[in-house]
């Protein structure tokens, strides 16, 4: 079993406190959301939940069967999607998909040939992704992450640029597909994260 372990955790930039003094601990099958208005730190406390940018002070650990993870292994555990996130625009569907689990094993159910058709994008293979709306991308970067094996998801506003056939789709993968992970999502909107076991405004820890 996956835990993470948040203790005292603050993160500072310059003389702003975005987050102080935040515990909490996470295990396999656990999901959080974390809550908050625009700007008020969401990703940067994701990105350091992720190992990608360091806490000010206080720990965050990553133990799996009571040894603890090194941070520079964190990433081996992890799958992520985000508004920030680029994709390599200039590869086909079929070709990113491919490249993409080159580095990462798909979910024990999932056939790489069944991919573009969960995506709802079977129709697309041999297009460019920087030819893709804004939609289909935010669906390729959630498929990614959810249907790559790891132990734990993050989603930063999973249904930025959805529309309502595309948050119903969000809603049913989530369903079938985060099982037995650990689900973190930040967001401020209620849709996105109503499922969520545990909820956290960042406001609180100011």
């Amino acid at each position: 079993m996956l835990k993470i372990h948040l203790e005292e955790a603050s993160k500072r930039f310059q003389y702003e406190w975005i987050f102080k003094n935040l515990s909490l601990e996470l295990v396999t099958g656990d999901s959080l959301a974390i809550t908050g208005s625009n700007g008020s730190g969401k990703s940067t406390l994701l990105k350091c939940l992720a190992g990608a940018i360091p806490l000010t002070s206080g720990k965050i650990r990553y133990t799996e069967s009571l040894v603890e993870i090194q941070d520079s292994d964190w990433f081996y555990k992890l799958t992520l999607a985000a508004p920030y996130m680029e994709l390599p625009e200039e590869l086909s569907l079929r070709e990113l998909i491919q490249f993409h689990f080159k580095f990462k094993q798909l979910k024990a159910g999932i056939q790489l040939s069944a991919i573009a058709q969960l995506l709802y994008l079977d129709q697309h293979m041999d297009k460019q992704v920087g030819l893709f709306s804004s939609g289909m991308k935010q669906r390729l970067k959630l498929g990614l992450a959810l249907f790559s094996e790891s132990q734990i998801v993050f989603l930063d506003e999973p249904t930025s640029n959805l529309d309502k056939k595309g948050i119903a789709w969000y809603l049913e993968m989530i369903q079938q597909f985060t099982k037995n992970r650990i689900l973190i999502v930040c967001s401020n909107e209620p849709r996105e994260f109503e499922f969520c076991q545990q909820k956290i405004a960042l406001e609180d820890y100011k």
